[in-house]
Parts: structure tokens; C-alpha cells; sequence
């Protein structure tokens, strides 16, 4: 490459997230002669601070060679923009390092959108090509040891931080290659923050954590970006410490703060089409690792059956998820899944051992305006005729919307003593049934 190459100077124009054209051009130029210059074998055996100041040495120097006038943070900016395209996933980055976004949203490489305290936005970073593009997912894919071309042109695998990627490339989509992140593990939130949030109150925190340590079954349902692991994440922490826990997904996601966990992820299979190990391989085999308890990520099929029967046979205060539109659909789901399994069970069987297995459900949503909220904690109390029963102790009314947007409205507790109370009890715990008093537990209209 010709290094007395050199570009126009700066013009006062914005684009590309504050990365003007010409700096665009000369990132783009720096980043091929850096790595041309540096063995990456050697450097990834380098301390991160050393790796860094070397790369930023090396990149000020050919800075310098382009002869292009910068200031202190242009220069500043654009060495790290090509420490972000050597080691970490290019445009992306500076919305990875912003603990404010939940989604990043890839329609191509000239199209990227976050979402930002529940709303969607359009950002001015963009990719080079659809080849810049591939780069950045086969990158993903190699970090968990999966692959993504043609003949598997889909990739669900996770980032170092445990949030949630999935990419589609052509042929199966059409306009090139797209991808999604889901931001996990960025933010720790803890219940104060949530109640403080207004996704649940106190006293529907209070029930919660008696129920888990109360060792209740329980299965949370809810849409996407509804909030199901947040929970799941928040509710492992009342589980005692001495409990030994097995985690099943598909894409590891969950980050349990507690020390005694065994994570396993599902593998898809090779390019054989053999070698695949599902969750339901990994349940049965779950069984034999002595969990006290087990966790499921969501399940997704006939994994349900296996999960229902861990629970009745020992495993008491499993819990896991599934997406569903209400706590009634949520055992509706749960119920064709466990058909999924081939056994020809009949249907009542199967809602009966759904019955004796799962204590509660725990329906969760997003809502106008982004903000999200546990909208029923609901107890299944057993079967009537052919039908699952479901009584709902907490739920959240909505009544309207703000000036901004946003979803309005109050929780309330509907007046019914559950009958697991007694089992809470029996393990010692003290829940006054005054919790269940039927009365408003935050006012009409909150802004939370």
C-alpha cells in the first residue's frame, strides 16, 4: 500500500456516529496497514493494557504517515475505532460500552438501530459492506466454537458479557446479512431497582422470595424482551447458598450470583448434520449430576415433559421459562410441548402432571412506551374436571397512558389467600396472609 496516500482535510459535516467521511476513509486505511504490520498471534498473547498502548503506538505512527491533520480527539477516536475493529465487533462497539442500551438491531450493513430506554432509534454507524458485516458475526461464532455459512445460515451464540446474538445471512435472508443483540449482564439489577422501576412491589417481591426459597416450582412466561431472565437472574439469589444448581439453554444467558452452578448449553450439530446435543439431552443427563435444582433458560419444545417430571420427582424449585401471551397460555404452551414428546399421552394426564408439578406462574410483559412489568403471579391450585385451575394473587391493572407515552396504571392484590401458604409456612417462613388483602399497592396513574 501507497503510504503517501493522503485524503481531503476534515470537513465540518457529521455522519456515521460523529466519524466524518474522511475519517471513515482513513480508519478504513489505517486498520489494513495495522494489521499488516502486526503478527496477531503474538499480540493476543499480550496483556490487554499492553496490547492496547502497542496498537495505539503503532497506529499513531501511520497517523502520522497520512500526513491528515487531526485533533487531540479525533486522533483519540480513531485509534479507537481500530482497536474496535481488530479485537471487538467494529461500529458495535460504542453501543456495547453504553450500559443504556437493551437491543442492537444489524438490517444490513447500512442500517442500524438501538433501542434505548425502551424506544427504537435509527444511529448513524454503518459498515463497509455485507463483507465487513460477516466478518464481525463469524467472529462471534468462532468465540463459541459454532459457524455460520451457507449450509447453516443461522447462529444463535452469546458475547463475553452473556448477551444474546442472532444472525441470518443469505440465502435465507434476502437483503444480506442481518443480526440482533440482546444486552445481558451490563447491569446488575437488584429488586430495589425494579421496585423503584415499578415492575413489581414490595410486597410482590416479599411472596416471591419466600415462594423460591419455599422451594415452589415456578414458570414465568412473557414476550420477547419482557423481562423473563431479568427475573429469572433476580429470583436465583434467594435460592440458599448450599444448593447446588444445574442451568439448561441454548444460548447461556443467565448469570446466577452464587458460586455453586453447573452451566450447560445445548450444541447444534456439525456440518455432518450429526453431533447435536439438545436440551432435552442435557435434562436427562442434568439428573444424574445431583441438582438440588434445575434451571431451564426457556423451554422450547419436548424438553417440557422432562422438566415436568424432574420437578415431580425431586427437584423441587425448578423454574424456568416460556414465551406465552398470558399465564392461561402459558400452560397451554407448556401442555403442547409436552405432546411434542411422541408419547401419545393423554391430554388430561398431561394437565394433571402439570398440575402437581408447577406451583406458580408468573406472567410478565412490555408495554406501551417500553417500560415492563410482572402483570399477573398467578397459583395453579389443581384440576376441576379437565381443566387447570389458575387463581391470580397480584396483578397490575393498566388505565391508560402518560403525556410521554408511557403505559399508566397501579397494582393490586386480588384478596385471595393461596393455598401454598401453608406449604411457605411449613418451611419456616413468616408471610403475614394480611399480604394478600385485596387493595390497591401503588397508586392510580404512577409515573414509576
Amino acid at each position: 500500500m501507497d503510504n503517501s496516500q493522503t485524503f481531503e482535510a476534515p470537513s465540518n459535516g457529521n455522519g456515521n456516529g460523529g466519524i466524518r467521511r474522511d475519517l471513515l476513509a482513513l480508519r478504513t486505511t489505517i486498520h489494513r496497514q495495522l494489521l499488516n504490520t502486526m503478527d496477531m498471534n503474538e499480540a493476543r498473547q499480550l496483556k490487554p493494557e499492553q496490547l492496547h498502548a502497542e496498537c495505539s503506538r503503532r497506529a499513531d505512527i501511520l497517523i502520522r504517515e497520512q500526513r491528515v491533520p487531526l485533533t487531540g480527539p479525533e486522533k483519540q477516536q480513531l485509534v479507537r475505532d481500530v482497536m474496535d475493529e481488530i479485537f471487538g465487533l467494529g461500529p458495535l462497539e460504542e453501543f456495547l460500552r453504553e450500559p443504556g442500551i437493551s437491543d442492537i438491531l444489524v438490517n444490513g450493513p447500512d442500517q442500524i438501530y438501538i433501542e434505548r430506554r425502551g424506544r427504537l432509534e435509527k444511529v448513524d454507524a454503518t459498515f463497509r459492506d455485507n463483507n465487513h458485516l460477516m466478518q464481525v458475526i463469524n467472529r462471534i461464532a468462532a468465540d463459541v466454537g459454532r459457524r455460520i455459512d451457507e449450509s447453516s445460515p443461522m447462529l444463535d451464540a452469546r458475547l463475553h458479557d452473556g448477551s444474546r446474538v442472532n444472525a441470518v445471512i443469505p440465502p435465507l435472508s434476502i437483503d444480506g446479512p442481518m443480526m440482533s443483540i440482546r444486552r445481558f449482564g451490563t447491569v446488575k439489577i437488584d429488586e430495589d431497582e425494579l421496585i423503584e422501576l415499578g415492575t413489581l412491589t414490595k410486597e410482590m417481591c416479599q411472596f416471591l422470595a419466600a415462594c423460591v426459597q419455599a422451594r415452589l416450582n415456578i414458570l414465568i412466561s412473557g414476550g420477547t424482551g419482557a423481562g423473563k431472565t431479568t427475573l429469572l437472574n433476580l429470583m436465583s439469589k434467594w435460592i440458599p447458598d448450599e444448593e447446588r444448581l444445574v442451568t439448561i439453554e441454548d444460548a447461556a444467558e443467565l448469570q446466577l450470583p452464587r458460586d455453586h452452578v453447573v452451566r450447560l448449553e445445548t450444541r447444534p450439530p456439525n456440518i455432518e448434520g450429526q453431533g447435536q446435543i439438545t436440551q432435552r439431552d442435557l435434562l436427562r443427563n442434568s439428573l444424574r449430576m445431583r441438582p438440588d435444582r434445575i434451571i431451564i433458560g426457556e423451554v422450547r419444545s419436548a424438553e417440557a415433559l422432562d422438566m415436568l417430571q424432574a420437578m415431580n420427582t425431586g427437584h423441587e424449585g425448578s423454574m424456568t421459562t416460556v414465551h406465552a401471551n398470558n399465564a392461561r397460555d402459558a400452560t397451554r404452551r407448556v401442555e403442547n410441548m409436552v405432546s411434542m414428546a411422541g408419547l401419545n399421552y393423554p391430554i388430561r394426564a398431561i394437565r394433571e402432571q402439570m398440575a402437581s408439578a408447577l406451583d406458580l406462574v408468573i406472567h410478565a410483559d412490555r408495554l406501551t412506551g417500553g417500560k415492563r412489568k410482572l402483570i399477573t403471579i398467578s397459583e395453579i391450585t389443581g384440576m376441576e374436571i379437565d381443566q387447570i385451575c389458575i387463581q391470580d394473587l397480584f396483578v397490575y391493572r393498566q388505565t391508560g397512558l402518560s403525556e410521554q407515552g408511557h403505559a399508566q396504571g397501579h397494582f393490586e392484590a386480588c384478596g385471595v389467600r393461596p393455598q401454598i401458604l401453608d406449604r411457605i409456612h411449613t418451611e419456616g417462613i413468616d408471610l403475614s396472609p394480611d399480604l394478600f388483602k385485596r387493595r390497591r399497592l401503588t397508586p392510580d396513574h404512577t409515573t414509576v
